[in-house]
């Protein structure tokens, strides 16, 4: 970690500057929570999402800021604005909602990252993209530091988003060297927390849906695959402290995620154990590509940024929890995964 005072007195400087800052997919999970600290941080916000799957209730309270503005919009759609910052989120991130529609997945990551480059080329602003763990594929190195290369089926039924992101990294580090522009690229690990939505089928939100509903729960294989869990305000915190890390040359990638292991398995029974729920587990079939481990090396993050993820895995589990039961208890016609 550097402990030049002069490069902490700039980051601080820039911290507290105001900026006008778009974050697109900034209605989803992870964007909605990125709008409400750059807000919270005296930042000019502008949201830009094609409700996909965002929600407005997640950006409600931000809804009555003259400092916020929303644009429905889609990223695939040139957009012309200025702005100082760029933090490029959208794109659906779970295999139930990209796997939809892979043409237009793929057309977001590419076609999106395209946009939002030549946006920041004509603002000269400086662009951070929310790349993923994915670009990995199914790891044959553990745990995945940046510099592995990654093992993908380029036609598999995750490739759409994986090998998407992948371009799109690709994209970021072409428009740096050919134009010197300010990029930022994370690799983001498994995240959750309050604000997923119920029927994403994302491992996490399944497991406290069902449980809280007393439906058995699904673990696909027979649960001994592992993820690392990273709680949703440890990620806001790593993602701007990235944005705002001098010298602008560091580029990444960088991982961002919590490198504490767990099997599926565990966590279903972590997750009964915390609902206090009567679910049985239930095996099924391991879905085609599914990683078999993934956990990241964030050697880089903690000597570059001094970052490390600080939320408990229970303590994360438990707020999780908390919103899902509110929202069922205010929606209990919440589709059940």
């Amino acid at each position: 970690m550097r402990n030049d005072q002069s490069a902490v007195g700039m980051i601080d400087q820039e911290r507290q500057t105001p900026r006008r800052i778009l974050v697109t997919g900034g209605a989803g999970f992870i964007g909605s929570h990125l709008c409400e600290l750059l807000h919270a941080e005296g930042h000019e916000v502008i949201c830009l999402d094609n409700f996909f799957t965002g929600h407005r209730g997640n950006i409600a309270t931000l809804l009555t800021s003259d400092r916020f503005k929303l644009i429905e919009a889609d990223v695939t759609r040139p957009i012309m604005l200025s702005v100082d910052e760029i933090y490029n989120l959208a794109c659906p991130a779970s295999p139930v909602h990209y796997q939809r529609n892979p043409a237009e997945t793929v057309k977001t990551s590419v076609i999106g990252a395209s946009n939002m480059l030549n946006l920041a080329l004509a603002s000269r602003a400086k662009i951070l993209q929310a790349s993923t763990s994915e670009v990995y594929g199914d790891p044959q190195v553990h745990p995945q530091s940046e510099s592995y290369w990654g093992n993908v089926n380029p036609i598999g039924p995750r490739a759409c988003y994986d090998e998407g992101k992948r371009c799109a990294e690709t994209l970021f580090f072409a428009h740096h060297l050919q134009h010197r522009l300010p990029i930022k690229v994370i690799r983001i690990f498994n995240t959750y927390g309050p604000r997923m939505q119920p029927n994403d089928g994302r491992v996490v939100s399944n497991f406290i849906i069902q449980a809280l509903s007393g439906h058995p729960i699904t673990v696909f294989g027979d649960g001994s695959q592992t993820r690392s869990f990273c709680y949703v305000d440890d990620l806001i915190a790593g993602m701007t402290a990235v944005m705002n890390d001098t010298p602008p040359a560091f580029t990444g990638p960088i991982n961002l995620g919590n490198p504490t292991e767990l099997n599926i398995f565990a966590l279903a029974e972590l997750i009964i154990e915390m609902t206090g729920s009567k679910s049985d587990l239930v095996l099924k079939p391991l879905p085609e590509d599914d990683p078999k481990q993934r956990c990241p090396d964030i050697s880089l993050a903690k000597a570059e940024l001094g970052w490390t993820p600080s939320v408990d895995l229970r303590d994360g589990l438990m707020k999780t929890i908390e919103y899902f039961d509110d929202l069922l208890t205010d929606q209990p016609r919440v589709a059940l995964p």
